[in-house]
Formats: structure tokens, sequence, C-alpha cells
């Protein structure tokens, strides 16, 4: 049986990283720390330089790239950006070659422009996962790589009744509690690698390889 899911939209985004933005390190660097180190560890053993972070944030993991990447972050939240932008000075981070304010959803890039994206606790905030999704294999060329970390909705038990408890405050908390990896990929075979990442595999890493 369905369940009330509260939409989520550009506005509503906005305004919950707005609340969040001051805190958000605190909150939340801790919990997916582990989740974003194996992410960015995957980009850097990945070939190419030209990498997009989507829903970059205040930029938690922009110190763990590869300094040879040339990384560049958009975002939603100009609360977020302008901590990402703090942190990027403050840490002499030259290989950030951009943060930028845009919509996920309906990126400004031309095609094929990078060769890896990775989203990082990003598809469960978005209002169109599946836009997301393709919208990051347009700008990423033939033959690269998408990789998502993100907590993906439990299929039983007390976390999957929790999940679905929390749905209708979607709009509140800012993103999906009940969020499920079909709602992301048009075909979740597509994945190549799907890894539970720490804590207690509340995380997990998707990898999506780009046809050649």
């Amino acid at each position: 049986m369905g369940h009330p899911r509260a939409a989520l939209d550009a506005e509503a985004v906005r305004e919950a990283y707005r609340r969040w933005a001051g805190v958000y390190d605190e909150v939340f660097g801790s919990v997916s720390g582990p989740g974003r180190r194996r992410a960015v560890a995957a980009v850097n053993g990945l070939p190419g330089t030209r990498v997009l972070e989507v829903g970059v944030g205040t930029g938690l993991a922009l110190p763990l790239y590869d300094p040879r990447k040339r990384v560049v972050g958009i975002d939603l939240s100009r609360d977020m950006l302008l901590r990402a932008r703090e942190r990027v000075a403050t840490r002499r981070l030259r290989n950030v070659v951009g943060l930028l304010e845009m919509d996920a959803e309906a990126m400004a890039f031309a095609d094929a422009s990078f060769d890896v994206a990775v989203a990082m606790f990003t598809a469960t905030v978005v209002p169109d996962a599946r836009k997301l999704y393709r919208e990051m294999r347009r700008v990423v060329r033939p033959g690269g790589q998408l990789l998502f970390v993100n907590h993906f909705a439990a299929e039983g038990g007390l976390r999957w009744w929790a999940e679905r408890t929390l749905a209708p405050l979607s709009r509140v908390l800012g993103w999906h509690p009940d969020f499920a990896l079909g709602d992301l990929l048009d075909d979740p075979a597509a994945a190549a690698e799907i890894v539970p990442c720490p804590p207690f595999g509340l995380f997990t890493l998707v990898r999506v390889p780009q046809p050649a």
C-alpha cells in the first residue's frame, strides 16, 4: 500500500538547507564521513581529471580529492556554497576550479563535459532523482563513470517502519527518508558496483559506468 510522501521542490530544498547550512558539518559530517571518503577514493582511482561533484554542499569532500583532479562543484543552496567557498579559500584548494549555484536537474554544462560525476547524499534531496540521473549521464563522457553515495530505504524491519513514518516530513527535513535505489536508476541492474558503507551499512556506494 502506498504512503504519503511530501513533495520536494527547489524552493523547499533551498529553505531546508538555509536552515541546515550553519550546523550541517557538525550534525552530518561525522556520520557521513566514511561514505564520503569511500566515494572520493573511488573517484581518485578512476581515469580522467574532469570531476563534477553534484550537491557539493559545504565542501566537506573537496580536500579529499587528488590534486590532479580538476573539480567543479554545484549546489542549489547559496548558503551551503558560501561555506564551500570559505573552505576552498582556507585550505587553498587550487584544484577546485568552480563552485556554481545550479539546479542538478537542469545543468548548464555541455554534453560530455566531465570524466566522472559524483553525487554524495544528494539523490534523496532533489525533487526528481531520475532527472538528476539523466542529467549526470548527459554531462559525463562515453566511457566515464557516475558514482552515488546515499541512504537507500530498508526493505523491512524497524528501519523500514521509521523511514515510512518520516516520509511526510520530507519538506521539513529536506530529503526523502524512504528513498529506494529504483527511485534513482531507471534500471538498477545498470550499476556495476553496489557497496555498503559504514556506519552499519547506513549508506551505500553505487557506481554506474557510462557506455563507451
